[in-house]
Order: C-alpha cells, then structure tokens, then sequence
C-alpha cells in the first residue's frame, strides 16, 4: 500500500510502457506499407498493432477501466507527439547534399487526413475495448476470460478498422482495395487474439498474483474523457 492510501503496483508501468512502445512502433513503422502475401493483402503493420490490443485486455482485466483508460491516454498522447515530431522534421528543408528527402516523406509525411484518422481510430477502438472487456468481467463474474478478450476484441477492432479505413484512404485509395485491407487486417487482428489466448491466460495470471488484484469494475465512470483512477 502507498503512502496516499492506494495501492503500488509494481508491474503497472512496466505494462504501461509496453503499450507505448507497441503502439508508437506499429504506427510509425507498419502503417506505411500494404503487403500481400500468398494473395492475401493487408497493412503490414496489422502485425503488430493488436498486441496493444492484447496489453488493453490485460490492463482492463487486472487493474479496471480506470487505470486502463490512463494509459490509453498516455498512447494518445504519444501518437499524437510522434505524429508532430514527424511532420516538423519531414517540413525542415533538407540540407544540401542530403538526397533522401523524398524517400523520408514517403514514410513519415503522413497526410493531415490519415493521422487525424489513426487517432479517432485509435481512440474509439481502444475504449470500445475496454468498456467491453469490463463490463463482461462483470456479468460473468470473473468467469470466462476468453470469451471476454476475444469479444472485446471483435467490437474495438471492428470499430476501430469501420473508422481508420474509410476516413484515411476512401477515394486515394481504389474503394476495393480499402474495402479487402479493411476486412483482411480486421481478420487478422481477431485471429491474433483468439491465438494469443493462452499467453494472455498466463500473464493475466501472473499479474493478480503479483500484484494482488483482480479489479471489477462495479461502481466505474466509464467516460474516456478522464485520467483519474
């Protein structure tokens, strides 16, 4: 127990700062390429981009909504820094001699359009999950916790995937084309979860015993427009 009366996680931060990581790499790495492989395409970011999805479901399942929408925060924040930090170096006029410019603005020059539509995206998705997530821990009393991560799963990735699509590349993109990476990086972000299933079991787990909690979120506000916990 902390000196304030609440309780000192020793994990919490750590889980945090995965987060993080997972989510500034997957945006600022993966979001540029669209790849096919074996006829099958999708953003190649898709790859790695549920993990946070994954590191939601564990934050909302041990330490409730609140503590899960703070962090969802500090992503937000970090999103949005990394997405400024981007376009003010891309607009610094390259110095003579320096012949990569253009190369540097096909990968970080993201449009206005497409980060505006990377943040809601993000921003409903993740709360979509978890406000589902908690809200099912509750109705079945602790019990089921696959069926909690995966259907959570499904509703934030489909909103998510529903907004980020459509706002960032109808009409730059051929209509069909954003409509078979829309449904082919949908399924593979549910397909993840469903097969990451027995490593969330483990580190869910790890983390009640370790921290002796297993938050329900009885009496929650659940607005997102709230760091408090």
């Amino acid at each position: 127990m902390s000196q304030l009366g609440r309780p000192f996680y020793k994990y919490y931060d750590l889980v945090m700062a995965l987060f993080v990581t997972i989510l500034l790499c997957s945006n600022v790495i993966g979001a540029a390429k669209v790849a096919t492989v074996w006829g099958f395409t999708f953003g190649a970011g898709v790859l790695f981009f549920p993990i946070s999805y994954i590191f939601n479901d564990v934050l909302t399942e041990v330490y409730g909504y609140a503590r899960a929408r703070k962090v969802v925060w500090a992503g937000f924040g970090a999103i949005v820094f990394a997405s400024f930090m981007s376009w003010v170096i891309v607009t610094l006029p390259p110095a003579m001699g320096w012949n990569d410019q253009q190369a540097y603005e096909t990968v970080f020059g993201q449009t206005p359009r497409i980060v505006f539509a990377s943040l809601t995206a993000f921003f409903v998705g993740e709360f979509a999950n978890s406000y589902v997530l908690a809200k099912m821990k509750v109705r079945t009393n602790g019990r089921h916790l696959w069926m909690r991560t995966i259907g959570s799963t499904i509703v934030g990735e489909a909103v998510d995937s529903m907004v980020f699509y459509p706002v960032a590349f109808l009409g730059v993109w051929d209509r069909n084309l954003v409509v078979q990476v829309m449904i082919s990086n949908y399924i593979i972000k549910v397909a993840w979860e469903a097969l990451v299933t027995p490593v969330t079991y483990k580190i869910v787990g790890f983390l009640k015993r370790a921290e002796q909690e297993d938050y329900y979120d009885h009496k929650t506000n659940f607005t997102p427009f709230s760091i408090e916990v």
